[in-house]
């Protein structure tokens, strides 16, 4: 699926840094609107979208949470 959200939609994790370090953004306006939540690696902004349904984002979330991954 090509989502193509605005660049100003994207939300950075809470774990990244100023230095640029691994880390994904996902858009809460676009998965508000659409059902699905689209997430991305923030170093490669025009590459590849995953897609999650809110059920399994929060699952994911949730047991990062949980394991300290």
């Amino acid at each position: 699926m090509n989502l193509n959200p605005a660049p100003t939609a994207w939300v950075k994790s809470t774990y990244t840094s100023g230095e640029g370090g691994n880390c994904v953004e996902w858009s809460p306006a676009y998965a508000h609107a659409h059902g699905v939540v689209p997430v991305r690696d923030s170093k490669v902004p025009h590459g590849p979208t995953l897609t999650f349904s809110p059920t399994s984002w929060a699952a994911l979330i949730a047991y990062a949470r949980t394991s300290g991954a």
